[in-house]
């Protein structure tokens, strides 16, 4: 561009006065560009680990939800949508919760109360045989085993094993349950010497958390890791986030292999200076499939970190089916790299709710689970587990449930519900437009399908009287097979083939169904309103 002669002097002028101007402004930007540089420099960090740990999709749908809701009237349209899915899900426990007690009674109801409670009681859905997993005891001796719990919980419902020198005999049982289910789990073999050690805990989610927790103190303690990352396959149960979100822990979570097991290369790639922990399930909740755990603790052995195994619906039945001559894999303490195990007495240990145990390959992992306390008034203070008082009753139950069947009635329950979870792989098989998820182990069977939506079927069992669980990744439903479904496998496999037909012939959602519900959250780009969907529902329904 020309300049005419007169124009030159002009914006010569101009310039000179710019260049004044900001010169008295130089010592300001010498002290403002570093703290700008570190605050942008932050920020980027921050978007590579959040891209890193959602991956891109996740974060640019993340970060255009976020913008979008900041147009006037989007969020609140949003958000009136969200409560209407909330309210479709608690439609039914609202009405329900009409004229329950919000106060004392004046006056005690004394032995009153038995009757109110009988009357409650009756008002639950028939779940017998009709649940997956929920309740694990059935058949003929059910009646007889349950008395059996009920009065060893009621025998000992007074006691707390916080007090080891008043309730003795409780301390006894928990020790005796802990080493009973350690031989099952190759502590003999793995140390004669007796060092698998562990704790009994109130269910699966306490034992992960308290595994979690020791293997994070100890890991700190040996290697000096203080930013402590764990990585799990995604088949791997929700415990595990919740550990992570309680004890400040970041969280890696791998897409499993096409055979549904935890890909054990890609866990490798994850691995890095502060990595504490790695997982495996046996089998794992989903899909019923067994995670490879020996070679998961060849790379843990590998590495010098943890591995915890999740028994806690495997630790009662493949100790068994192997016995029985089933092709299980190496899952427990034989495997060198295993530090610690889950295993739930109260599913097929058959064992009141409530009772679950965590496993430590030695004592040295086991002193990080412990809380001691020296500096309160109230005196010297120790406690083994999250929860301080524990119900020695339920212990007590445990202890007999164990005793009362031994080696022998496992090994007849596990032989019946292994058969009966093949009838039913059997009966999916035989739905052309059905199609079971991986290769089952033991006795969850899940399953989908390509042609019909899985989720209609569900909705159309649940109104045929079924409980099942929906999946998703692939979108799926599964029955956990339970001594209660041993005789009654055929009434299943003839409802599933009813059900699969109908929707085939009329698809649609079914009424007061929550296939729309899960059809609409898997179709969500954005997982953070999903979260928030789910603890709407959950704040609403507590």
């Amino acid at each position: 561009m020309e300049y005419s002669s007169s124009v030159i002097p002009m914006i010569n002028e101009i310039r000179k006065s710019v260049n004044s101007f900001l010169s008295g402004f130089e010592p300001l930007f010498v002290l403002v560009v570093p703290f700008v540089t570190f605050f942008v420099a932050r920020i980027v960090q921050s978007f590579v680990q959040v891209v890193q740990e959602k991956g891109v999709k996740s974060t640019v749908v993340g970060f255009f939800m976020s913008c979008v809701k900041l147009v006037p009237g989007v969020k609140k349209y949003i958000d009136a949508e969200k409560q209407k899915v909330v309210d479709k899900l608690q439609s039914s426990s609202k009405s329900k919760r009409d004229g329950w007690r919000t106060e004392l009674p004046k006056t005690g109801l004394g032995g009153g109360v038995i009757e109110q409670m009988k009357d409650e009681k009756q008002k639950d859905p028939a779940w017998q045989g009709k649940c997956s997993g929920t309740v694990y005891i059935g058949g003929s001796e059910s009646e007889g085993h349950f008395s059996l719990i009920n009065e060893a919980c009621s025998m000992f419902a007074h006691t707390n094993p916080l007090h080891l020198d008043v309730f003795r005999s409780v301390v006894r049982f928990e020790a005796e349950v802990v080493a009973m289910t350690a031989a099952l789990f190759g502590s003999k073999e793995k140390a004669s010497g007796g060092q698998v050690c562990g704790n009994m805990t109130s269910g699966g989610t306490e034992s992960i958390l308290l595994a979690v927790k020791s293997s994070r103190d100890y890991m700190k303690a040996t290697k000096n890791i203080t930013c402590p990352e764990m990585i799990i396959p995604e088949s791997a149960h929700s415990a595990y986030d919740k550990a992570c979100q309680y004890f400040k822990i970041k969280l890696w979570r791998v897409p499993v292999n096409k055979e549904f097991q935890a890909d054990v290369k890609a866990i490798k790639k994850y691995i890095n200076k502060n990595t504490i922990m790695i997982v495996g399930s046996a089998p794992g909740f989903p899909h019923g499939i067994i995670d490879p755990i020996e070679e998961l603790g060849e790379l843990a052995f590998s590495y010098g970190i943890c591995l915890h195994v999740d028994l806690c619906l495997g630790g009662f039945v493949l100790p068994f089916a192997r016995k029985l001559g089933y092709s299980i894999p190496p899952f427990d303490f034989s495997v060198q790299g295993v530090t610690s195990i889950s295993a739930d007495v109260h599913k097929y240990g058959l064992a009141p709710k409530g009772t679950s145990i965590v496993l430590y390959r030695n004592h040295e992992i086991r002193k990080h689970q412990f809380v001691a306390v020296t500096e309160w008034s109230g005196g010297l203070y120790v406690s083994p587990t999250i929860a301080g008082s524990r119900p020695g009753g339920l212990i007590a139950g445990a202890w007999a449930a164990m005793l009362s069947l031994g080696q022998e009635g496992y090994l007849e329950h596990t032989r019946d519900i292994m058969e009966a979870s093949k009838r039913i792989q059997n009966g999916v098989k035989d739905i052309p437009e059905l199609y079971i998820v991986g290769r089952p182990d033991m006795t969850i069977v899940a399953f989908a399908s390509n042609v019909i939506d899985i989720f209609e079927v569900n909705d159309m069992l649940s109104s045929k009287g079924w409980h099942l669980n929906p999946l998703q990744r692939p979108n799926s439903i599964h029955i956990c097979v339970t001594l209660q479904h041993v005789p009654i496998v055929d009434d299943f496999v003839k409802d599933l083939k009813e059900s699969v037909q109908i929707v085939k012939k009329n698809p649609g959602p079914v009424d007061g169904g929550l296939a729309p519900i899960y059809g609409a959250a898997g179709k969500i780009p954005d997982r953070g309103m999903v979260n928030e969907l789910l603890v709407d529902y959950m704040d609403n329904t507590c």
